[in-house]
């Protein structure tokens, strides 16, 4: 699904911010971006990684930045922002993509794990928002797009707590910031995606069973790709989008029809 045909958009205006972009859905958004046009930040907790997917995308020409740092930590996400403020003066789309799935039964589940994942797939959103928010507010637009997942608005996985927990919280808080921004012109969504193709799932690829139980719940019976995720968040991001705010949007193989 790699040359799945998009249609056009022009970003080449377009100052975007993508998190957790060094590989999976975040690198799929952050290489469609650039691909019509954008200046993209990379953003990811590991710097190798990030600069490894930056030096991808500029072998193609492409106008990227690898922007290394944990975006769970105040500091590290005020820095961020002041760089591209400093080079840019502006911000037109944050994507929230940055996430952990940590895998364990509620009996056992550590405390760190717990509020990790609370740090990474919420607060980091919150922290990323609020920055990005108050650069879109001074030029009366701009969109906001948080990467959450089915687990945290209508499926549930088995022994994903904290994850499934994460995730609505990202829905709730997707809602009451599109509320909140919607007088000055900022759009933010979400999208929930299903089961997709990405280094997150590969574990759970390798098991026979666990594929055959995928393909008979899922309507289109097969795995989604990034670029089927990163495709809905571009139309999102355009003036294609003007009038939708507030919505999760699923991504899933028609899984959960509602």
């Amino acid at each position: 699904m790699t040359d799945m045909k998009l249609p056009i958009y022009d970003f080449s205006e377009a100052v975007v911010l993508v998190t957790g972009a060094a590989r999976g859905i975040g690198f799929a958004i952050a290489q469609d971006f650039a691909r019509f046009g954008a200046t993209v930040y990379l953003n990811d907790i590991d710097a190798q990684q990030a600069s490894r997917a930056t030096a991808q995308l500029l072998k193609l020409g492409y106008d990227v930045f690898a922007a290394p740092g944990d975006v769970a930590d105040a500091e590290q996400v005020a820095a961020l922002f002041q760089r591209i403020a400093r080079r840019h003066r502006r911000l037109d789309v944050l994507v929230n993509n940055a996430g952990v799935e940590p895998v364990s039964s509620i009996f056992e589940h550590s405390l760190a794990d717990w509020q990790r994942a609370l740090d990474v797939n919420l607060t980091a959103a919150f922290l990323c928002t609020q920055q990005a928010a108050r650069m879109m507010r001074e030029r009366g637009q701009g969109n906001i797009i948080n990467i959450a997942s089915i687990a945290g608005k209508s499926q549930p996985l088995y022994l994903r707590s904290a994850y499934a927990a994460s995730k609505a919280g990202l829905v709730g808080f997707t809602k009451e910031a599109a509320r909140e921004f919607a007088p000055f012109g900022i759009r933010v969504n979400a999208l929930a995606p299903g089961v997709i193709i990405t280094p997150m799932t590969e574990h759970l690829r390798d098991n026979a069973q666990q594929m055959a139980r995928w393909r008979a719940e899922i309507p289109l019976a097969r795995l989604g790709q990034p670029e089927e995720v990163s495709g809905l968040c571009l139309w999102l991001a355009s003036d294609a989008a003007s009038y939708v705010t507030g919505v999760a949007w699923h991504v899933d193989g028609g899984k959960n029809m509602a």
